[in-house]
């Protein structure tokens, strides 16, 4: 029983592929075996369900179909009966050709994810996306196996909790008992792990579904996996031995070999040397100051930015001088592509026949030159690149944008190599614009305890006992040490600018186990969804998970966010009222009347098109500017309902009338008329609109 996956009529025999999960073999229909299966055979159209009845025997030779495990044998059917009809396909799912040569006739790369993700369902019958699901469990089994292996116990954590301030935003469930609470979607088990340490639960793990309500990248999803783990009585090395032996046995699977014990970077040293704390080791072009060899070079702009404190950066890229011309070099990357990094520009040098040359190198004394090509270890056909900047954090941010962009350009990147690193001693703290923040969460135990929560400076040099797993450039998980004294614990929420009675608040049941012993402990959770993807090569972490959302946080599948029945809301105590072109929650209260002062603020405000009217040299009358924010917000809500619509039984659409375009119909205007066009002009040049200049030459 299965699915026709093709179908290949002879005239007098007709060929079908069954397919189930567990792989694909050829039937053929015969009439001089059975007329009656033949003849219903004649009928099936592709993804039909089908139970067949036959016998097995050898192809002939020379019949063979290498694409198939079971391309040696055929079934001669002798029976045949349809289980259910299919409706025409909205995308050819048979990923098998049925004669060798033939051209596979769909794949899901030439299907548009959109409409794979619609139809999900249809996506999954295919043997290539099976093979993923297939392969995650094995995967996740083999996790099991290892923490098993060391007297881990799987414990589940309630997905129903209370909302915490930090991280990413939370989503949040409207209770019914408890009219105008909520509960909140876990963005991960902490506080519960660290519970169940107090607990006396020694070692535990868990495979849990984890929810953020951020903004998307490849690599994210609202909903994910995570691989949670915490153990008591430990320390770092405990975790990192643990947590490469998962990591390895994860990527055997893939038929990747990682060797063990990963190398370790200290945060500062991986900004220093890549400009990130999630390194790509694959490859070289680390970065070397410079600064003491320039600072008295006669090149203006290094000695004005040495001067200033600043730091003057760069690396070294091997060989690729002949690639790099000085057109590229110049034009691109140091007047276009480095300052969309943030950097007001690039030097660059070359060596040639052992010597520097570019075009500003006069400006560096012979020993200055030797000495850049000494730090550098440059030779000859290599190029220097360098960035000068009054900030150090700028520099590095903007050089490590810099080293993957001309990595990946001259694929410099090798194939098929996978570098993991820890990166250890994270800082504990981090300046926001709201003040003094943890970087990691409040519950992270600093390097030293006799830190003063009320010196600042201190208190941003203080490292914490936090790390990162990265793999090739990407964070597969990270954790650190718990704090375990309620005396280090205060000082930390003291630091953070939290009363007593905030603490209490927000964490008061965590912290009243804090107060009944707590082990010293640690944890780490991995992003499984990230780490089956890079295991398993695909291009996107929605490829490993079965019904993921895309880009907008929204599902195809099933039209998910969507609207709700109104007397589940009114059960709820939940009203949603539409008033002029926006959309409003309110929370309806027994006889209490709506607070207007929570009414969502529009996106487009008349501040905002007053910016843009600046921008664009526009005069907008005081009187007109409410009409131009209503229209700007009526238009992003129908783009926004549009978003949701369903098109699948849409014939395309196309033009009723001629294009033609409407804006040059080159007709004479008249005076008075070109009066009324440019009266919205703030200035004016020989009777025409004076615009910004957005063309340089």
């Amino acid at each position: 029983m299965g699915w026709v996956d093709a179908i290949r009529d002879h005239g007098n025999l007709l060929f079908i592929h069954l397919r189930d999960v567990r792989g694909i073999v050829q039937v053929v229909f015969d009439p001089r075996i059975s007329k009656k299966g033949y003849e219903a055979a004649t009928g099936l159209r592709e993804e039909d369900v089908v139970q067949v009845r036959g016998k097995v025997g050898v192809r002939e030779k020379g019949t063979e179909n290498p694409y198939l495990t079971t391309g040696s044998i055929e079934v001669y059917a002798t029976d045949l009966e349809i289980l259910s009809k299919s409706k025409p396909l909205p995308f050819p799912i048979s990923e098998k050709a049925m004669v060798f040569g033939e051209e596979l006739r769909s794949t899901p790369e030439k299907v548009d994810e959109e409409l794979r993700m619609r139809y999900r369902y249809l996506d999954l019958r295919r043997p290539s996306r099976q093979s993923i699901l297939f392969k995650r469990d094995r995967i996740i089994h083999s996790a099991r196996e290892v923490l098993r292996n060391h007297n881990f116990v799987e414990i589940e954590t309630p997905f129903l909790t209370r909302s915490t301030p930090e991280g990413a935003r939370d989503y949040l469930v409207p209770s019914r008992v408890h009219k105008g609470k909520f509960y909140a979607l876990p963005q991960s088990p902490q506080l519960f792990k660290q519970l169940l340490m107090i607990g006396g639960m020694d070692r535990y793990y868990q495979i849990v579904r984890c929810f953020r309500d951020e903004d998307l990248r490849p690599n994210r999803q609202p909903e994910f996996t995570q691989l949670d783990l915490e153990a008591s009585f430990i320390d770092e090395e405990f975790i990192y031995q643990i947590v490469e032996e998962l990591l390895a046995t994860m990527f055997a699977m893939g038929d990747i070999s990682l060797d063990t014990p990963f190398p370790r970077l200290a945060y500062d040293e991986a900004m220093d040397l890549y400009g990130t704390d999630r390194p790509d080791t694959r490859f070289g072009m680390r970065f070397r100051d410079i600064t003491d060899i320039v600072k008295d070079t006669r090149y203006a702009i290094f000695q004005k930015i040495v001067s200033q404190g600043g730091v003057v950066k760069g690396f070294c890229v091997r060989g690729k001088a002949g690639q790099l011309s000085k057109n590229v070099l110049q034009n691109e990357y140091a007047l276009k592509i480095v300052p969309s990094f943030g950097a007001k520009g690039m030097t660059w040098m070359k060596v040639i026949e052992g010597k520097l040359q570019s075009n500003i190198v006069q400006f560096f004394a012979p020993q200055e030159q030797q000495r850049l090509l000494e730090r550098f270890g440059a030779r000859d056909g290599d190029v220097l690149l360098m960035v000068a900047d009054t900030s150090k954090d700028l520099v590095n941010e903007v050089l490590g944008r810099l080293r993957l962009h001309v990595a990946e350009r001259l694929h410099l990147i090798p194939p098929g190599r996978y570098m993991p690193v820890w990166v250890t001693h994270f800082p504990l703290f981090e300046m926001k614009e709201d003040g003094i923040s943890s970087q990691h969460h409040p519950f992270t135990q600093p390097e030293r305890e006799d830190f003063d929560p009320s010196d600042l400076d201190d208190l941003l040099t203080l490292k914490s006992r936090a790390y990162d797993i990265v793999v090739n450039g990407e964070e597969l998980g990270g954790g650190s040490i718990r704090i375990h004294r309620m005396g280090t614990q205060r000082k930390i929420f003291k630091a953070l600018g939290l009363s007593d009675k905030e603490a209490e608040a927000k964490f008061g049941f965590f912290l009243k186990a804090l107060e009944y012993g707590a082990p010293p402990h640690g944890g780490l959770a991995l992003g499984m969804d990230r780490v089956i993807s890079m295991i398993l090569r695909t291009e996107s972490i929605r490829e490993v998970i079965p019904f993921p959302k895309n880009r907008r946080a929204y599902c195809p599948l099933t039209q998910a966010p969507a609207p709700v029945d109104p007397e589940q809301l009114e059960e709820l105590g939940i009203r949603i009222t539409a008033e002029g072109s926006g959309i409003e929650w309110a929370y309806a209260t027994e006889g209490k009347p709506r607070d207007d002062s929570k009414r969502r603020e529009p996106r487009v405000t008349r501040e905002q098109v007053l910016h843009v009217a600046k921008l664009a040299r526009l005069k907008i009358p005081e009187e007109e500017l409410d009409a131009y924010a209503n229209d700007l917000n009526s238009i992003l809500d129908y783009v926004e309902k549009l978003s949701e619509l369903d098109t699948t039984d849409v014939e395309p659409t196309s033009h009723v009338l001629p294009m033609r375009n409407v804006w040059r119909l080159d007709e004479a205007v008249d005076s008075e008329k070109a009066e009324d066009v440019l009266k919205e002009a703030p200035e004016r040049m020989d009777n025409f609109f004076k615009v910004p200049r957005i063309l340089e030459s």
